[in-house]
C-alpha cells in the first residue's frame, strides 16, 4: 500500500506531500488540483508499461492520460526544470524517487540522477534509488525492480474516469481483456469483465461480502447494486456471434414477480454509470483503485451506501482512492467510522485549493465519533450557507 506521494514543479504544484491511507478521499472545488494527484500515478504507470520509464522518459500521452507537452506538465513558476515524484510504501524498503528534466527540444521529459539526500515526513532518512546507465542515450534506468511488484508501477491498477460509457443498447465484448480483468477507464470493458466473471467466488470473510448470502462475483455486485438503488437487478446476456453484451434492468416489487428487463437505455445514466465503480471496489486485495467522482448520477442516498463499500473495499486490501464533489460520501466514511467499521487512522482527507497558480491542501483527521478536527472554509459547506439564507429574514 502507498502510504505517501511528493511531488515538485509538477502542474499546479511546486510542492506537494500527500499522506495516503487505505482510503484517501481528494475533496475541493473544480480545477484545484485533485486530479493532478491522481494523473501523476497514471503517468508512472502508463510511462512503465511502454517501457519509456525504463530507459528514462515519460509518455505524457497515452492510454490512461494525456497531459499535452512538458511544458503543460511543469509549474508554471518553477525556479528549476525538474519534475520530481516520490513515492513510499508500506512494504517497499526504498522509496521510488524519480526526477526528471523538462528538455525544450521537442517538449519531452527525460530523467536524470536525483539528489542522494531526499527524506519523507514519515520514513525518515532512506537510502535513494541506486540508478544504472544502461540506456543507450546514456539516460539512466529509473526504477528499482522491487517496485515493479507494486503499484503504480506493477501490480494490478484499476481506474475509473470521471466521463464513463453511459447506457448503451450493446457492450463490447472480449474475452482477451475479460481474462485480463480489465474494465476500461471509461468502465467500457465492465460489463464484459463481469459476464465472464460472474460465477467467479470471493474470498470467504471478505468484508464486502459480510451481508450477503451468495459469494459470487455477480451476486455481490446486485447487492450493492440494490444497495445503492434499491430494487434494481442487473441482467446480462453474451452474445457470442456478435461479440457483445446485452445489458438491462429488471426491479423488483414488493409481495410480486420483479418486472420485465429494460434496456439500459430506458433506464437512465445512474445505473450504468455505477457498475463500473462497483467492479473496481470488489477488485483483488492488493490492488490500487482510483476512481473520479463515482457519486455522478446518483441520488444521495446511493452515495451514502457506496462510501460503505470503498470502506469495506479497504478493509479487504485495496488502496482506494476516491476523487469526489460529494458531502453524502464523505458523511457515509464518518458514518462507518462512528459505527467501528475503520480506524480514524485508516482513512485520509485532503482539501485543495488554490491561491493563483498554487495548489495548496488542508487534511482535517476524523475522529472516534466520526466529526472532523476542523472544518476548512469552502469544505462541504455549501448546505450551511443556503439554509442559512433560506432562514435569513427576507429583505
Amino acid at each position: 500500500m502507498l502510504t505517501s506521494l511528493q511531488l515538485k514543479n509538477f502542474k499546479c504544484f511546486e510542492t506537494l506531500e500527500l499522506h495516503l491511507a487505505p482510503l484517501t478521499l481528494l475533496c475541493g472545488l473544480n480545477g484545484m488540483g485533485k486530479s493532478s494527484v491522481v494523473q501523476a500515478l497514471l503517468l508512472l504507470r502508463q510511462s512503465k508499461q511502454s517501457g519509456e520509464l525504463d530507459k528514462g522518459r515519460l509518455v505524457l500521452g497515452g492510454d490512461l492520460v494525456d497531459l499535452g507537452t512538458g511544458r503543460d506538465a511543469l509549474f508554471e513558476d518553477a525556479t528549476s526544470e525538474f519534475i520530481e515524484f516520490s513515492l513510499s510504501h508500506r512494504i517497499a524498503q526504498k522509496m521510488l524517487q524519480l526526477r526528471f528534466e523538462y528538455i525544450r527540444d521537442g517538449n519531452r521529459l527525460s530523467a536524470v540522477p536525483i539528489d542522494t539526500n531526499v527524506t519523507t515526513h514519515d520514513l525518515g532518512v532512506r537510502p535513494p534509488l541506486e540508478y544504472q546507465e544502461r540506456s543507450k542515450d546514456g539516460h539512466p534506468v529509473s526504477v528499482d525492480s522491487e517496485w515493479e511488484h507494486f503499484p503504480p508501477l506493477g501490480g494490478r491498477m484499476i481506474y475509473v474516469n470521471a466521463e464513463r460509457i453511459g447506457p448503451r443498447k450493446f457492450y463490447q465484448h472480449s474475452e482477451v481483456r475479460a481474462r485480463h480483468g480489465h474494465i476500461g477507464i471509461h468502465g467500457e470493458y465492465a460489463l464484459n469483465y463481469l459476464a465472464s466473471a460472474q460465477d467467479q467466488l470471493m474470498p470467504k470473510g471478505d468484508p464486502r461480502c459480510e451481508n450477503v448470502s451468495i459469494r459470487r462475483l455477480l451476486g455481490i455486485v446486485g447487492y450493492w447494486l440494490q444497495e445503492v438503488s434499491p430494487g434494481a437487478q442487473l441482467k446480462l446476456e453474451t452474445v457470442t456471434d456478435a461479440d457483445a453484451i446485452i445489458a438491462g434492468f429488471s426491479f423488483a416489487r414488493r409481495n410480486d414477480i420483479e418486472t420485465r428487463r429494460y434496456r439500459s437505455t430506458n433506464v437512465g445514466f445512474g445505473l450504468s454509470y455505477i457498475i463500473p465503480v462497483l467492479v473496481a471496489l470488489l477488485a483483488p486485495s492488493d490492488s490500487l483503485c482510483l476512481i473520479e467522482n463515482p457519486e455522478a448520477h446518483l441520488h444521495p442516498r446511493g452515495q451514502t451506501r457506496l462510501a460503505e463499500l470503498a470502506v469495506r473495499a479497504s478493509l479487504a486490501g485495496v488502496q482506494v482512492i476516491v476523487e469526489t464533489h460529494s458531502d453524502h460520501f464523505l458523511d457515509g466514511i464518518r458514518i462507518a467510522v462512528r459505527d467501528g467499521l475503520i480506524a480514524p487512522d485508516e482513512v485520509a482527507i485532503h482539501y485543495f485549493k488554490r491561491e493563483g497558480i498554487r495548489a495548496e491542501i488542508s487534511s482535517p483527521t476524523i475522529d472516534l465519533s466520526g466529526r472532523l478536527s476542523f472544518w476548512p472554509e469552502g469544505f462541504f459547506d455549501q448546505h450551511e450557507e443556503n439554509l442559512s439564507k433560506l432562514l435569513a429574514p427576507r429583505s
